[in-house]
C-alpha cells in the first residue's frame, strides 16, 4: 500500500499549515526530511535533498493503531507559507510518497476498522456543518451513536435467528422449548426502534440539508422587500410593477441554529403573460413543496391555495399587529421567532438516521421483520423464518458498511476535501 500525503489544513497563507503523511513508510519518508523523527513530538528542521533548510516545524508522530487512519502517521506543522508547503510537498513526492486524493485518509480509517461507514458520513457532515444544529447532529453520528444503535438491533436479531435455527435440529420431533415468545419479544423491540428512527429520519435529513420556507402572496404585497430585509442585502429586485419577480429567489440563512433557505416567489395571480404564468406555476410548486409557508395578504387571512396548520399568515406591508413590513422591519423579529419555534419543534424529533440511505436500509429491515412475524403467525417452516432474519441482519450491516456498500464509497469520498 502506498504512503500518502496531503495538506490537511486550508490552502493559502496561514499562521500554521499541517501536512499529513500516512502509510507503512510514513516514518521512513519523514526521515528523509529531518535528522531524526521524534518518538511522539518535537521541533525539527526540515531540509531538502541537499540539506538546505526548508522550514522548522513541529512534528507529531502517531503509531500504527493509534492514529486516525490506523496506520503510521506523521504530521508536519509548518509555517503557513504557500512556498514552504510547495517545497515540502515536492520533497515528500521525491521520497516516494503519493499525493492523497479526496477522502483517502478517511477511506483508510474505514478500511482499517477505525470508523464505520455511518461515522464516515457523520464526519463528512461535520466538516460541512454551517449551523449549530448541523454540528450537534453530525457529532452524534460521527461519535458512533448510529453504529451502536444498529449493533444493538443486530445482536437482538442474531439472538432471534439463533433461537429459530436451534429448532431446525428438532424438525422431526417435539421442540423441547417454545422459542417463539422470546423471538417475538426481540422482534417487537427492534421494530419499535426502527420505526422511531425512520420517523425521525425526515427531520434529521432536513437539519442536514436545510429547511425551505416560502414567502407567498399576490403581487406587490412586499415579498421581495421582506426577503431583502432578511438577507441584509438586495437579493431580489423590487418595484411597484406587478410581476417583477418571475423566478424563485433563494437566500440561505440560519434561524434558531437551523439551516433555512428562504424562497421569494412570484406573485400568485391569474395572468395572460406566458413568462409570468410560468413564474406563478413555479412559485406554487416550490411553495407547496416547502417545509413552511409565510403567506402575505391584505387581510391576514386570505391565501392563494390551502394552508397547512403550521403555516404563517400575515398582513403584508403592515406595521400593525399580525403584520410584517420588510421596509420598516416591523413584525420581522416576531415572524422569525415563529419560524424558528416551528422548525425547532420539528427538528426536536430528529433521529440518528441522517441520510436517505440509512432510511432505506431501516425500512428494508422493518419489512423483513414484518414478513418474519407473518411467517410465524402462519406456521411456515422455520428455515424460511431464519433466512428472513438473516436478511434483516444484512440490511442492518449495510448501514455501517459491513456489506454491499462498495459501490457507494466513490460517491461518499468524492465529497471529502483532500487531506481528510
Amino acid at each position: 500500500m502506498d504512503t500518502i500525503f496531503a495538506l490537511a489544513s486550508a490552502p493559502g497563507r496561514a499562521g500554521v499549515s499541517v501536512i499529513r503523511i500516512s502509510g507503512p513508510d510514513a516514518v521512513a519518508v519523514a526521515s528523509g526530511l529531518m535528522a531524526n523523527v521524534p518518538e511522539k513530538r518535537g521541533l525539527r528542521r526540515l531540509v531538502d535533498a541537499d540539506g538546505v533548510l526548508l522550514d522548522e516545524a513541529l512534528v507529531l508522530r502517531f503509531a500504527r493503531g493509534h492514529s486516525f487512519t490506523g496506520e503510521d502517521v506523521i504530521e508536519l506543522h509548518c509555517h503557513g507559507s504557500t512556498a514552504i508547503i510547495a517545497a515540502v510537498n515536492s520533497r515528500l513526492a521525491s521520497l516516494g510518497a503519493v499525493p492523497a486524493g479526496p477522502g483517502d485518509f478517511t477511506r483508510r480509517a474505514l478500511e482499517n476498522g477505525c470508523l464505520d461507514l455511518a461515522q464516515v458520513e457523520g464526519l463528512a457532515d461535520l466538516i460541512d456543518a454551517e449551523t449549530e444544529a448541523q454540528r450537534k447532529q453530525a457529532v452524534r453520528v460521527f461519535s458512533g451513536e448510529l453504529g451502536q444503535l444498529a449493533e444493538g438491533w443486530r445482536q437482538n436479531l442474531i439472538r432471534a435467528a439463533a433461537l429459530i435455527e436451534a429448532t431446525i435440529d428438532f424438525v422431526d420431533e417435539e421442540v423441547p422449548v417454545d422459542v417463539y415468545p422470546e423471538v417475538r419479544q426481540l422482534l417487537v423491540g427492534v421494530k419499535s426502534g426502527l420505526e422511531k428512527q425512520i420517523a425521525g429520519s425526515f427531520a434529521a435529513e432536513r437539519v442536514r440539508t436545510g429547511f425551505e420556507v416560502a414567502i407567498v402572496g399576490p403581487p406587490n404585497i412586499g415579498k421581495s422587500t421582506l426577503l431583502n430585509r432578511l438577507a441584509g442585502r438586495n437579493a431580489a429586485i423590487t418595484s411597484e410593477i406587478a410581476g417583477t419577480t418571475r423566478d424563485v429567489i433563494e437566500v440561505r440563512m440560519e434561524i434558531s441554529g437551523l439551516p433555512v433557505t428562504l424562497l421569494d416567489t412570484a406573485g400568485i395571480r391569474d395572468t395572460d403573460d406566458i413568462v409570468e404564468k410560468m413564474g406563478v406555476d413555479l412559485a406554487r410548486q416550490r411553495a407547496e413543496n416547502a417545509d413552511l409557508r409565510v403567506f402575505l395578504s391584505e387581510d391576514g387571512q386570505t391565501t392563494p391555495f390551502p394552508r397547512q396548520p403550521t403555516d404563517l399568515v400575515l398582513v403584508g406591508k403592515s406595521s400593525a399587529a399580525g403584520g410584517v413590513s420588510g421596509l420598516t422591519g416591523d413584525g420581522v423579529s416576531e415572524m422569525i421567532r415563529q419560524i424558528g419555534q416551528e422548525l425547532s419543534s420539528r427538528s426536536a424529533n430528529a433521529g440518528l438516521a441522517i441520510r436517505e440511505r440509512h432510511r432505506r436500509q431501516m425500512i428494508s429491515t422493518l419489512d423483513q421483520l414484518n414478513h418474519a412475524e407473518d411467517q410465524m403467525a402462519l406456521g411456515l417452516p422455520v428455515d424460511l423464518l431464519a433466512e428472513e432474519l438473516r436478511s434483516a441482519v444484512r440490511s442492518l450491516d449495510s448501514i455501517v458498511g459491513r456489506v454491499d456498500v462498495e459501490d457507494l464509497l466513490g460517491e461518499i469520498f468524492s465529497s471529502f476535501c483532500i487531506g481528510k
